[in-house]
């Protein structure tokens, strides 16, 4: 008798420390995004708005370590280039964004021809000093695409601006050149910057 009242106290145990372990491992999540937000380390936390043109800009994005200095604004312009019988513009011609904010726009490109073809699109920055601190999180430069005759496509340019690009920088133009696969690859388009551009010396 004194061994079933065992068994059943040890059924009792196990049932709470299974308890336990599945509310522990419940709350965990909150528990770690918590700490997370409290310390700025690994969490990407987005929340979107729209910006003219229709992209969208994060206005709580930390990224790894990088937090948004919400105390400079960088006017970012794109432009577009091709090399090529086809058409192909960004959706948006500049946006504003804080260092360290995730920022989405799109390009348009289509096919005017009357046959298939595949390209693939350089970027390039100015001030040339801005490229190193232009990272784009995901880009359609990153890979060829084919389009049948007529086809129309939008692709996304999801970039953050390194909070540590030199505060002298206030306009970043990015610039892309498209061209078609199979043809002499152009070289790497010279965007210039741009008269609206401010640099302090």
């Amino acid at each position: 008798m004194s061994a079933r009242i065992e068994n059943i106290r040890m059924v009792g145990k196990l049932v709470v420390v299974t308890a336990g372990m599945f509310a522990f491992g419940y709350a965990l999540v909150p528990i770690y995004k918590h700490i997370c937000e409290l310390t700025g380390i690994n969490i990407l936390a987005l929340s979107e708005r729209q910006v003219p043109g229709g992209g969208t800009t994060g206005s709580d994005v930390k990224l790894g370590n990088t937090q948004i200095d919400t105390s400079r604004t960088i006017t970012v312009e794109f432009d577009a280039n091709v090399r090529g019988p086809w058409e192909f513009k960004p959706a948006q011609r500049s946006v504003q964004v804080h260092p360290g904010e995730l920022t989405t726009v799109m390009y348009e490109f289509q096919n005017v021809q009357n046959r298939r073809m595949s390209a693939q699109a350089i970027p390039s920055y100015a001030p040339h000093q801005a490229a190193a601190h232009f990272n784009k999180v995901e880009c359609f430069c990153f890979q060829q695409y084919t389009l049948e005759p007529g086809e129309k496509k939008q692709w996304p340019v999801a970039f953050v601006i390194d909070p540590r690009l030199s505060k002298d920088v206030t306009t970043i133009t990015l610039s892309y050149t498209f061209f078609e696969v199979g043809s002499k690859t152009p070289p790497a388009p010279q965007a210039s910057l741009p008269a609206t551009a401010e640099l302090r010396s």
